[in-house]
């Protein structure tokens, strides 16, 4: 280097110098204002997402998680509605929120947004870490969608055959059965890992899924991170982030994954509350901008890894409010999902379980992992359930003279057959060879 060179590396040097802050960085501050679940305090460095502590009036400390600023000053939102805080309260920085900790010891454990133990073991000793928010990767990099998985589910596996890295949305109801078909997936998937995401359901519900698939050979390769709908949304949408991050990290290590998210309606619900405090202008049916960039961020990460690695199989669950197929997030998540199963109200009255809407289902890389002869068989399937369904009041007024309509007749006969395939009983499990074996004989294909 020329010794002009050196003199300008020296005097910018000795600038910054003087611009540095003399001492170590100030990580805390005091409470400034307190409005609900929102709390401003002194501006400290720190960057969204981390997370603090503040303490309050009892002596104890209650978290709470940067959301955003405003004049100079860190914007909070509690993860304890409860807590009694009141202005001039210390606040500290406890993690900047970027990583958490993973690894081998998650699987069997039922954890919370937080990483805290909600099982009856202590907390698990885990040496890597991965960021909670995810790694980018190129979308050129990834590996194709090219091999199907078995999910032990009939008419999953032979109408709506599902590849390794592919993401499916569950649309529903309420009552419908969709969690029934969540655990049967869970139990018999043929995945290396199965990662479970509970965000926002009812602790009830919580309990009884935990039960019935933390059982036998299933719990070793199961992690369930939950968190209820009394739970700060934060918290819901933390829990969101790490279920992914932690099939991340197992995909990173040449895993096959399915990750099951209940509900990404919950999520987006949660991030509404946060984006309405934060002052967004709400849009359809009151969603902010925000929900609508969270849901494509947060289906991206799952799919297939780069070369060497393996897959994450995903199944969001889409809550149709009033059965409303129309919804902003439905819309939003059908959009960007490689496929979705709609499960009907009206086929789970007639006691059809899985509820599974044949015609209104679709997957959209089954073509890609399945031979012409199952696509042909799905086909006829799909033909004559339709056929069925459209006909199904005239029929059952006897409006309907058999002899008009050669290919309805041939529904007609087959109906009892066809509602045969579709249903299953939730301890029993269907491969994926016997499946589409099943289709191909049912229709003749």
């Amino acid at each position: 280097m020329s010794q002009a060179g050196h003199d300008v590396t020296a005097a910018l040097t000795q600038r910054l110098s003087r611009l540095a802050p003399v001492g170590p960085v100030r990580m805390s501050g005091r409470v400034t204002k307190s409005d609900g679940h929102l709390v401003q305090c002194h501006g400290f460095p720190a960057n969204i997402g981390a997370v603090c502590t503040i303490e309050t009036d009892d002596g104890e400390e209650t978290l709470a998680e940067i959301i955003g600023f405003e004049n100079s000053q860190n914007l909070l939102s509690l993860y304890e509605t409860n807590a009694r805080i009141r202005v001039g309260a210390s606040v500290r920085l406890l993690d900047d929120g970027h990583d958490i900790r993973v690894g081998d010891a998650l699987l069997g454990r039922v954890i919370d947004a937080l990483g805290k133990p909600l099982d009856d073991f202590s907390q698990p000793l885990l040496d890597d870490r991965w960021p909670l928010k995810g790694r980018e990767i190129n979308p050129l990099a990834r590996q194709p969608v090219d091999k199907p998985l078995d999910v032990g589910v009939r008419i999953i596996n032979s109408l709506l055959s599902v590849g390794q890295g592919q993401r499916l949305g569950i649309i529903a109801g309420s009552g419908v059965g969709k969690s029934v078909l969540l655990g049967m997936m869970s139990r018999f998937t043929e995945a290396d890992v199965v990662v479970v995401g509970l965000i926002g359901e009812r602790g009830r519900e919580v309990g009884h899924f935990v039960q019935s698939v933390m059982t036998g050979e299933t719990r070793k390769k199961t992690v369930i991170v939950a968190v209820p709908a009394d739970r700060s949304p934060l918290l819901r949408i933390r829990g969101a982030e790490r279920a992914t991050a932690i099939a991340e990290y197992f995909r990173a290590q040449g895993k096959n994954v399915l990750l099951i998210m209940d509900s990404l309606t919950r999520v987006a619900h949660a991030r509404r509350e946060i984006g309405l405090a934060l002052g967004e202008q709400p849009t359809s049916k009151g969603y902010p901008p925000s929900v609508i960039s969270l849901i494509p961020r947060l289906i991206e990460r799952s799919g297939t890894g780069l070369p060497g690695q393996g897959s994450i199989t995903s199944f969001y669950t889409v809550l149709a409010d009033g059965d409303d197929a129309n919804d902003p997030v439905v819309d939003s998540a059908r959009a960007i999902l490689d496929g979705h199963i709609l499960l009907s109200r009206e086929q789970a009255q007639l006691g059809i379980y899985p509820a599974v809407d044949v015609p209104a289902s679709i997957s959209r890389v089954a073509t890609d992992i399945t031979s012409d002869e199952l696509q042909l068989a799905a086909r006829r399937f799909r033909r004559l359930v339709t056929l069925y369904q459209e006909n199904r009041d005239l029929i059952m007024m006897g409006g309907y003279v058999a002899g008009q309509d050669q290919e309805l007749d041939v529904a007609i006969q087959m109906w009892p057959q066809l509602v045969e395939h579709i249903s299953q009983m939730a301890d029993e499990k269907a491969d994926y060879e016997t499946s589409c074996a099943a289709l191909a004989a049912l229709t003749g294909s």
